[in-house]
C-alpha cells in the first residue's frame, strides 16, 4: 500500500470517527433504545465503492474500536463489531450488483445487515432468542437510516466527482 492510499484511508477513518463522536451527542430520536442514524456509515458506503475490501475493513474496524474507546462504551464493541462485519460483508457483495448511482440502495441493505449482525450478537450474549422480537423495529428504523445515509453518500460522491473534475481541469 502506498503512502497516498494510506493517507486517504486514515483521513476517511478520522472523518468517520469524528462523525460518530458528534452523533453520540445527538439525543435519541426514537423511544427504542439503541436506534440512531449511523452517520459514520456515510464513509463506509463511500469506501465500499472506491476501495478494496481489506482497505475498507481496516477503516471500519478501526472506527469501531476507537469509537468504543472514545465513546466510553467498551462493552458495546461486540454489538458494533458484529453489526459492522455483517454490514461490510453484505455491502461488499451487493456493490457488484448495485451500480454507484444507486449506492443508497446498498446503504439500506447494509443497515439491515448491520441490524441482523447486532441481533445475532445479542442472541450469543444473552443466550436467548427473545431479542429477535426487536428485529422488525430495528429493520424499519435501519431502512430509514440507511436511506438517509445512502442519499448523503450519493450527494457527497457527486460533489467529490465534480471537485476532482474541476481540479483536474486546472492543471490542463
Amino acid at each position: 500500500m502506498n503512502i497516498r492510499k494510506l493517507t486517504e484511508l486514515s483521513m476517511l477513518t478520522a472523518i468517520a470517527l469524528i462523525i460518530f463522536i458528534i452523533e453520540l451527542r445527538i439525543p435519541n430520536l426514537s423511544a427504542v433504545s439503541g436506534v440512531k442514524l449511523g452517520l459514520a456509515n456515510i464513509i463506509t458506503v463511500y469506501a465500499v465503492y472506491h476501495y478494496k475490501f481489506g482497505e475498507v475493513a481496516m477503516v471500519v474496524f478501526t472506527r469501531v474500536l476507537l469509537g468504543s474507546v472514545f465513546g466510553g462504551n467498551i462493552s458495546a464493541i461486540i454489538y458494533s463489531f458484529c453489526g459492522a462485519t455483517a454490514c461490510l460483508l453484505g455491502m461488499s457483495v451487493l456493490k457488484r450488483i448495485i451500480p454507484e448511482n444507486y449506492m443508497w440502495l446498498c446503504s439500506v441493505a447494509g443497515a439491515v445487515f448491520h441490524n441482523i449482525g447486532q441481533i445475532m450478537a445479542a442472541i450469543c450474549v444473552t443466550r436467548t432468542f427473545t431479542v429477535v422480537s426487536y428485529l422488525p423495529v430495528m429493520i424499519v428504523f435501519g431502512c430509514i437510516a440507511g436511506f438517509f445515509t445512502g442519499m448523503c453518500t450519493q450527494f457527497i460522491f457527486k460533489r467529490i466527482l465534480l471537485f476532482k473534475k474541476k481540479s483536474t481541469n486546472l492543471y490542463l
